[in-house]
């Protein structure tokens, strides 16, 4: 089958899937709405804690990352896997026993304030929309290339599939439609690393190769990198051949921005509302420990792939279009060249590659607008190496096309830096590196169909987690416990079916502003989710471990460190990423991702000096703070009313 019927089928199957899941567990009241019951199994929520928590960066963007920066990567695995084990192991049975599903109604019961509610509830806002701004870009990369229509008609597809199964259904729908989609993405992402790995190595598990020696010759545009070169080396030799500007096993990001970037992506995964609150699907304290343990099971079965799918990824672009004629490679097959190039796929002799027409996936991203070529020196061939190729973004003449047939370009192309040997001709969008690795490998068409399923199945997943939290937050916590509060009951004056149709009218009004984002992106997939956990880290994690840690914190410092922490953070980032990027109000070197640390650091000082000297909890909540940290029954999920 020709690979859009494939990618048609794959995609229409999947969705069709979510779809059904989500009308049969259709949320019917407030519990099932926001905590699925409290009734899921371990291991399927385990499943749904995985698929909530490895987002389009994960799936999409974490291995163009690797491929780019190399060592510098480590911090978003350290990072994002270091921070799950964080909330797992430390956090989430103390906010389990507490009872309470959304951070905010924690901050408001323990801090015994509305204004702290408030101020939870802003934060978290302000997280999840800077958080889910990263997935519907990544669904929008997805349709773009895989249903061939512009971004922004994938994000608004994006939009109306999510719709459905997150204001139909709930967290119930959400959590078993997670279920399904990890078994998607985990398979989309495993099978085509297995069939690079046999390919560049010849060993059949990734993280195997990942050690391994390559396969075969290539010449990176300078020299050849013989057969048996360890494919870490040949990366190091190809880096440094073609001029950039780190060597792939080195990085240059320099330990003080590794250290604060990687203790940004611990704490600010420690404090994600959207996984904290999968701890409460579940029966007891006992099952939410088993179901932590199975999803880092779960989610090492991708991450201990990822390092490799980068690795083959960055071989494989250099081996593949290096010095290639960019006219006859990405031609239209013909009949015979079509059999040609599948009687190549299955010959190891043959680089099915770079035979004629075999390029027609780069035509494709080419017209998508995230991939884009400017032939400089005139010789009708591909060449990479460092360096912009043009100024900013790509800016296509309409359809007008070249002397090779490429889309021709409004940019201002950008010379080769000083004593460099090759020119950099390729603009080359991150993250859409693991999405068009199949295709550059000319793996099988089901392979390259398969990953178009799994890339949705990734973003809509934690799409979904985040506008359900910021829905809950907004009707339960803003709505039910703020503004329509029984002052003598302390209770909602709202009754289940009216909080129900709040939670999903915010839950729209959520994913048009999430549509907004998407289309309007501040920065590539896994940056602007490195920007969501930095204001997680500095707004969350330190009120949570204060709240159950240390008895004397009291209202005051809570809403001062939140305040602080978070605009300190917010505040440094717009300055540093949207306002000036060349450093001008950058602080002793310290990068925008890793600014997350800082702020978490000012919000645990900020909050502990105004606690002492305002006045202490009340009895009864130093009491409660003692008795969530005493290892004895746990308190079931609450909503009240």
């Amino acid at each position: 089958m020709e690979l859009q019927s494939l990618i048609y089928l794959f995609v229409g199957a999947s969705f069709a899937l979510y779809i059904g899941i989500a009308i049969w567990s259709r949320a019917g009241s407030t519990s099932e709405f926001y905590v699925a019951g409290g009734g899921v199994h371990p291991v399927a929520n385990g499943m749904a804690t995985a698929a909530d928590w490895m987002s389009a960066a994960s799936f999409i963007s974490l291995a163009g990352i690797v491929s780019l920066l190399g060592r510098d990567s480590g911090a978003y695995l350290m990072g994002w896997t270091g921070g799950y084990v964080l909330l797992a192991m430390l956090l989430a049975p103390y906010l389990r026993k507490f009872g309470k599903f959304t951070v905010p109604d924690f901050v408001g019961d323990r801090y015994y304030s509305d204004v702290a509610r408030t101020v939870a509830v802003v934060c978290v806002i302000f997280v999840s929309f800077t958080y889910v701004a990263g997935q519907m870009r990544g669904v929008g990369i997805v349709f773009s290339r895989f249903l061939q229509v512009d971004i922004n008609t994938g994000v608004v597809i994006g939009m109306g599939i999510v719709f459905v199964y997150a204001v139909l259904g709930g967290m119930k729908g959400i959590t078993y439609t997670q279920v399904a989609q990890y078994c998607v993405l985990i398979v989309a992402y495993t099978i085509p690393a297995i069939f690079l790995s046999l390919q560049v190595t010849g060993d059949f598990l990734p993280q195997l190769g990942f050690g391994g020696t390559i396969e075969f010759a290539f010449d990176n545009g300078v020299r050849e990198i013989p057969a048996g070169t360890y494919v870490l080396h040949a990366l190091d030799q190809s880096f440094k051949d073609l001029g950039f500007s780190i060597v792939y096993t080195e990085g240059r990001a320099g330990v003080w921005n590794t250290f604060l970037l990687t203790v940004a992506l611990m704490c600010g995964t420690a404090g994600l509302p959207h996984v904290i609150v999968r701890f409460f699907t579940v029966p007891s304290v006992k099952d939410a420990r088993i179901s932590a343990g199975w999803a880092l099971l779960f989610i090492a079965l991708l991450y201990t792939v990822c390092p490799a799918v980068g690795a083959f990824a960055r071989l494989n672009l250099i081996k593949n279009t290096q010095n290639i004629e960019y006219a006859t490679w990405t031609q239209e097959c013909t009949a015979d060249q079509a059999a040609a190039l599948v009687a190549a796929q299955d010959n190891p002799a043959v680089d099915a590659a770079r035979v004629d027409c075999a390029g027609q996936w780069f035509k494709t991203w080419e017209n998508s607008g995230l991939l884009a070529w400017m032939d400089k020196n005139g010789d009708g061939k591909i060449q990479i190496a460092n360096g912009a190729a043009f100024k900013g973004k790509p800016s296509f003449d309409g359809e007008n096309r070249g002397a090779s047939g490429e889309r021709l370009l409004k940019n201002e192309a950008v010379p080769a830096p000083a004593g460099q040997a090759i020119e950099n001709e390729v603009y080359f969008d991150r993250d859409i590196i693991v999405l068009a690795n199949p295709e550059i490998a000319s793996l099988p068409n089901w392979v390259i169909a398969l990953i178009a399923a799994g890339g949705l199945a990734a973003a809509l997943s934690t799409a979904a987690g985040l506008l359900l939290v910021i829905s809950s937050s907004i009707s339960h916590d803003l709505l039910g416990r703020v503004m329509f509060k029984d002052a003598e009951t302390d209770k909602s004056k709202l009754s289940d079916s009216q909080e129900l149709m709040a939670a999903r009218v915010a839950a729209a009004v959520a994913i048009g502003v999430a549509g907004y984002l998407g289309i309007n992106p501040p920065a590539f997939v896994a940056q602007v989710v490195a920007f969501a956990f930095g204001l997680a880290a500095a707004s969350f994690f330190p009120v949570i471990i204060n709240g159950v840690f240390d008895k004397r914190m009291n209202k005051e410092g809570a809403i001062a460190g939140m305040a602080v922490g978070l605009a300190f953070t917010f505040i440094y980032i717009v300055l540093n990423v949207f306002v000036d990027k060349t450093g001008t109000y950058t602080m002793f070197g310290i990068k925008a991702t890793g600014i997350g640390t800082v702020g978490m650091l000012l919000h645990f000082v900020v909050a502990y000096f105004v606690s002492r000297a305002t006045a202490a909890p009340p009895q009864d909540i130093q009491d409660m703070v003692e008795n969530i940290r005493i290892p004895r029954g746990a308190a079931p999920s609450t909503h009240a009313h």
